[in-house]
């Protein structure tokens, strides 16, 4: 049951991830863009080229939060790194031995038993 669970959500975090890849990108693009022109604007002197950068900006900006739905996509792939982590993963129970003679004894008589 929980393999059928991790195929689930992997699946639907893989066509979740393949449709917002033109988001992500055009996000990306955008946010490099804005750094580089916020860099120019720190480094620039005169006031028109200041003005000119801003306009430019403001203009990246708005294309970076149109493609806020790239945001989805980013934890569509995280989650397609947990299915992958958590794929071959077993559940370790911990056996607590007791010192306790008799109970050891128990033990080991059930187990002669089934012999």
């Amino acid at each position: 049951m929980k393999k059928f669970g991790l195929v689930l959500a992997g699946g639907i975090a893989a066509i979740i991830l393949l449709s917002s890849i033109g988001p992500m990108v055009g996000l990306l693009v955008s946010l490099g863009l804005l750094y580089f022109i916020y860099k120019q604007f720190l480094k620039a002197e005169s006031t028109g080229g200041k003005i000119a950068l801003g306009i430019v900006g403001v203009i990246f900006l708005m294309a970076s939060i149109s493609n806020a739905p790239a945001i989805i996509g980013v934890v569509a792939a995280y989650i397609l790194y947990l299915v992958y982590k958590n794929w071959n993963t077993r559940k370790h129970t911990v056996i607590k031995e007791d010192a306790d003679p008799f109970v050891n004894f128990e033990k080991q008589w059930n187990e002669l038993k089934n012999y």
